[in-house]
């Protein structure tokens, strides 16, 4: 099948990205005091000196996928950093235990709390409590619904995420100016994820016109969100359910395209393919560079992931964290897109970066976030 380089609009545009991280055009709004008594020292870049027993709450949703091990640490890295004593919890990937992570917090005498919600719409107990004890909630990366408790949402530009991937494909096939027609599966994130639907629409909202118009076929027919959603992420899951498409799909014809919306699903297709089929290896996404899918990347078995630098988003994290306990204004570069039920939340929106086989080194190791040992 042939394969085109990418087109100059791609290359431009996210190469120029590529140390951006978070972008520096910030709007602001007011926030509320935290709970409890806690004083702070303004710094010049409007974060703040934390003083003695200043605590903060982190949950995190589990220790299973790389990249909340990373969010983690890093997090905690840069709020001990600046001063702040830290209550770090992983729920495992359950619920229930997050919610009585978060009580727990509240009760311990958490000032703030950091929550990367397992699902979305299921810590209403926790964030009731939190609202209770005027306790400010920053939801991490994944937006805490129906809950008037969440004060500030940090995550990436998720629909662009989407995007990305959407572009990779069409300058990857040269859809605007084939004739040719392509085969193409999609995988999709978890339901309990608000993110995972706009990684999912920023895809399809550029796709869709080309399987509408026969450029583009899904033999499995499963194109819908709800139809092609992965519980959890969890790679075993979309391992399954792409081992029967191509057992019942393509047995004995190419697979042209895979669009997954992270690594962790994507792994679990290039784990049916490596098992399953014979045919030309197709185009996959990816998102998040997890060390395993940058190694298929580096070997040709991954053809792009949509990197997410765990270390920015903390540090805008750490900074909001600052300015709220200092009574400050809290940066925020959107107030519009993420509506959680109750309201739009002020969110600070970073960058993703676009990663391939050519640009992964500049990107990873230069960086500092891998070092060459880790990817051999």
């Amino acid at each position: 099948m042939k394969r085109k380089l990418l087109s100059v609009l791609l290359t431009g545009a996210l190469a120029a990205s590529m140390f951006v991280g978070c972008g520096t055009s910030t709007e602001t709004t007011d926030t509320g005091a935290a709970g409890g008594d806690t004083a702070t020292e303004t710094t010049d870049d409007g974060g703040s000196t934390a003083a003695t027993g200043t605590k903060v709450g982190v949950a995190m949703p589990t220790k299973d996928l790389q990249r909340w091990n990373q969010d983690g640490a890093n997090m905690q890295s840069e709020l001990e950093a600046a001063g702040y004593e830290v209550d770090l919890q992983y729920a495992s990937n359950d619920v229930q235990t997050q919610v009585s992570q978060i009580e727990n917090m509240i009760n311990s005498g958490c000032n703030v709390l950091v929550v990367a919600a397992i699902e979305g719409s299921s810590l209403g107990e926790a964030m009731d409590m939190a609202a209770e004890n005027n306790i400010p909630v920053i939801a991490y990366d994944r937006l805490i619904m129906n809950s008037d408790a969440v004060s500030y949402y940090a995550t990436f530009d998720n629909y662009k995420v989407g995007q990305v991937q959407g572009q990779y494909i069409i300058d990857q096939l040269d859809l605007e100016n084939t004739s040719e027609t392509f085969t193409m599966e999609i995988t999709a994130g978890d339901p309990g994820d608000n993110n995972a639907g706009f990684f999912y629409d920023g895809a399809m909202d550029l796709l869709k016109p080309y399987i509408e118009a026969g450029t583009l076929v899904v033999k499995s027919g499963q194109v819908d969100f709800a139809e092609v959603a992965t519980p959890a992420w969890a790679t075993e899951t979309a391992q399954s359910r792409m081992e029967t498409i191509l057992s019942s799909n393509y047995a004995n014809e190419d697979l042209d395209v895979c669009l997954c919306s992270n690594d962790s699903t994507a792994l679990g297709v290039e784990n049916a393919l490596a098992a399953n089929y014979k045919g030309e290896y197709p185009i996959i996404t990816g998102q998040d560079c997890d060390i395993e899918n940058t190694k298929n990347m580096i070997a040709g078995k991954q053809s792009m992931s949509v990197f997410k630098d765990t270390r920015t988003l903390a540090s805008q994290v750490v900074k909001m964290v600052g300015q709220i306990l200092s009574g400050s204004e809290v940066d925020v570069n959107d107030t519009e897109t993420y509506d959680n039920g109750t309201g739009v939340i002020p969110s600070y929106l970073c960058e993703p970066v676009f990663a391939d086989k050519d640009n992964y080194k500049e990107l990873l190791i230069d960086s500092g976030y891998y070092t060459e040992d880790q990817l051999q």
